[in-house]
């Protein structure tokens, strides 16, 4: 049985603690006003205001009076045609800061949430599958699935609180926006706020539903005489797999796209099944040889570790690939309302939408590019960081660009809701994993297993 070391639970905590403050301090510091922007950004026009009025002054001795209340007229109008969309603008960057921690918030917590998502389909495709290789690890990946739990829970909330408008992030849930968009009211018989939450549940609940089930039932194998449980497991995740394929677009639509509704992509659901599918296994294989460098997983050899390395490799790739299809396609075909997507991003976020390339697809391509090298813990170790940090500014650049546009900086907000969520979920992987022996020991494939050489 796993111990939990008491170092690694205060270490967890002090995360959530530091984290949870640094949160509260982000929402508490955003501006509330439009005069808390306007201070914010005082300065900036004073010197264009005032050689406005000389001029104005130097043209108005040249006019005749007619001519100058003419003039004046206009000018007069465009004071206040300018003050309109000056107060429009404020009213805008107002609502962007007002979102910076929310946004820092909703990424962080649905990075996580994705990567115990994640484990959970690879899980169900290896059970159906009944890969001989990877009982071994079945115990670590339920520990993973633990924080669909507490992270769904968390997600949930969100959604409910961007759905309904008491944040600005989802802009259909704008009543005011939703009144002036004809597009946006086109799609309002999907997007709105009861079907968001209907569907979250339905979503979060069955997710949750079938890892109940396939943890209870893999806990009754250990004990088992036959191979009652382990069919049933079989038969469940099955079933699972449907259901899943399903909800993860829709998830994806929902819970990401929808972001930039005047937008789309019929790849979105197959993109986003990616990073989570990599992140997973990443996940997987970190927890695995640090389990392995405290002396648990005797069990588990080079080969296992090399098996996950091809995994992250070849799910890399896959993103790629996809993240590629989908850019060049919409940027060739060049229609406005598709390519202003990539535009916003490479103008405005030019740093992370370049960086996240060469994170998600240039290090693990020359890092596990050898199969020598996905045998080597450290490298696994290395490139598993990387492929994680990378997969982050991934769910970033897919938020933040809607949600905060050019008022977006890494700071406070962003590390302190990293923190704590990253916190939260050592802290429950790692207390699920003293629940049970960390090797299942009625399957019929654990011998195979055990043996497995590549």
């Amino acid at each position: 049985m796993y111990t939990l070391p008491s170092k690694l639970k205060v270490f967890a905590i002090i995360f959530m603690v530091i984290g949870a403050l640094g949160m509260t301090y982000g929402f508490l510091s955003a501006p509330k006003t439009i005069a808390d922007v306007k201070e914010m950004t005082a300065g900036h026009d004073s010197h264009g205001d005032h050689h406005g009025e000389a001029t104005h002054s130097e043209d108005h001795d040249e006019m005749t009076e007619a001519a100058a209340h003419r003039a004046m007229a206009d000018h007069d109008h465009a004071e206040v045609e300018s003050s309109h969309h000056g107060d429009k603008h404020l009213e805008h960057t107002l609502h962007q800061l007002q979102n910076r921690p929310w946004a820092a918030v909703y990424i962080a917590c649905f990075f996580f949430f994705m990567i115990a998502l994640g484990v959970l389909a690879f899980y169900a495709v290896n059970m159906v599958a009944q890969a001989g290789w990877s009982p071994v690890l079945f115990r670590v990946m339920e520990a993973i699935t633990a924080y669909l739990v507490p992270g769904g829970i968390i997600m949930f909330v969100l959604l409910a609180f961007s759905g309904f408008h008491f944040n600005h992030l989802f802009v259909w849930a704008d009543p005011e926006v939703v009144a002036h968009d004809k597009l946006i009211q086109g799609k309002s018989g999907w997007l709105n706020g009861a079907g968001l939450v209907i569907r979250a549940a339905i979503f979060i609940g069955g997710w949750i539903l079938y890892r109940s089930f396939a943890v209870r039932n893999s806990r009754r194998d250990d004990e088992a005489s036959d191979n009652r449980w382990y069919k049933m497991n079989f038969k469940i995740s099955a079933a699972f797999l449907v259901f899943f394929l399903y909800t993860e677009s829709m998830m994806s639509w929902d819970w990401l796209m929808s972001f930039d509704p005047h937008w789309f992509s019929t790849l979105y659901g197959w993109y986003i099944l990616a990073g989570m599918m990599v992140c997973g296994i990443t996940t997987i294989a970190l927890i695995t040889i640090l389990l392995k460098s405290q002396g648990y997983l005797e069990f588990v050899n080079d080969s296992h570790i090399h098996d996950l390395a091809k995994f992250m490799f070849g799910f890399s790739i896959f993103w790629t690939y996809l993240w590629f299809s989908q850019f060049m396609l919409i940027w060739y075909a060049n229609i406005p309302e598709e390519v202003t997507y990539f535009i916003t991003r490479i103008e405005d976020f030019k740093l992370p939408f370049f960086g996240m390339l060469i994170l998600n697809f240039l290090f693990p391509l020359l890092l596990l590019m050898n199969s020598d090298y996905k045998r080597v813990s450290w490298f696994v170790v290395l490139t598993g960081i990387v492929i994680l940090l990378g997969h982050y500014v991934d769910i970033y650049m897919l938020i933040t660009p809607a949600t905060v546009g050019t008022s977006w900086f890494i700071g406070l907000p962003e590390i302190s809701a990293m923190l704590f969520f990253f916190g939260l979920f050592v802290f429950v992987v790692f207390t699920a994993l003293t629940k049970a022996p960390l090797l299942v020991k009625n399957n019929p494939f654990l011998k195979e297993s055990k043996n497995f050489h590549y």
